[in-house]
């Protein structure tokens, strides 16, 4: 494997298990602050997060017409309708459920890649699919999916659907651009959108409960860790491989979301979750050997 294939693969999992622990936390936050303004907050952070990097690394920030739509369009699918309808799903779910549904994005990426991208799906490719799948099935299997929480299940596949179709159209920006540039714009396209939905709910939030460590931590940590660091190591890491192979490190959500929830949450695992882990890491080793 060559060394461009190493340090995406590197990049991938870093962002999978960063999302992982997301679940987790925003189970937390979400007590204290709804969904929609978790978002909106979160990406106020990430957004001067990414602008001080910019500055400080002197990024170019221009971006030619011929690409606007397509930033456009990543904003809405990834960053407004994916992330929002992830934050609701988890709220009307659980951490463990949350990052199983939503790691059947590698499925959709897949699809997607062969549609828009006209990437070839190997024996390797399709083999490593199977695997990942059975590994979250076994996962799933460590308890009981009751049939109250259908919507945030629901809400949760939309976000795994238009999560994939982002990641793809990632694959589309023209490499001359800086991650950090496109990153920071298709977050803009989204904190945009939800702005005009935001502002007439924030003065309902719990100002003394948010000054709790735990809450402005966790927000810290969404904004910051998760969304500016999450999004440009899932971004770089999809440009050094190809997208249906960069999707399968999707799968390492659910192995960080399910341990970090049985460690602060409670949330019970028991030996299927250890075998499901081992089919999840063999579908990501051939992955990462694919050539």
């Amino acid at each position: 494997m060559n060394k461009k294939a190493l340090l995406g693969s590197l990049y991938l999992s870093l962002a999978a298990s960063i999302w992982g622990g997301m679940y987790v936390v925003v189970k937390h936050v979400v007590d204290i602050v709804p969904p929609l303004e978790i978002v909106w907050i979160r990406y106020m952070i990430a957004l001067a997060a990414l602008l001080i990097i910019g500055v400080v690394t002197k990024q170019s920030w221009r971006i030619e017409k011929k690409d606007m739509l397509l930033i456009l369009m990543i904003g809405l699918a990834g960053n407004t309708i994916s992330i929002l309808t992830q934050e609701a799903g988890t709220m009307l779910s659980t951490a463990h459920m949350g990052a199983i549904i939503t790691s059947t994005t590698p499925a959709f990426m897949v699809l997607f890649a062969r549609i828009i991208l006209k990437e070839r799906i190997t024996l390797k490719k399709a083999l490593s699919i199977v695997l990942a799948t059975i590994g979250v099935g076994v996962i799933v299997g460590t308890g009981d999916i009751d049939s109250s929480l259908q919507l945030g299940g629901v809400s949760l596949l939309v976000a795994a659907l238009t999560w994939a179709l982002m990641s793809v159209l990632i694959k589309k920006v023209p490499g001359q651009y800086s991650q950090i540039v496109v990153t920071f714009y298709s977050i803009i396209v989204a904190f945009i959108v939800l702005t005009p939905f935001t502002m007439g709910r924030l003065p309902r939030l719990d100002v003394q409960a948010m000054l709790h460590p735990s809450i402005w931590g966790g927000l810290l940590y969404l904004g910051i860790i998760s969304t500016a660091c999450g999004f440009l190591l899932w971004n770089r890491g999809l440009q050094m491989l190809n997208a249906s192979s960069g999707g399968l490190f999707f799968f390492l959500q659910p192995i960080v979301g399910t341990l970090l929830g049985w460690l602060l949450l409670g949330e019970q695992i028991g030996l299927s979750f250890w075998a499901g882990t081992a089919c999840i890491f063999a579908g990501v080793l051939l992955v990462v050997q694919d050539k």
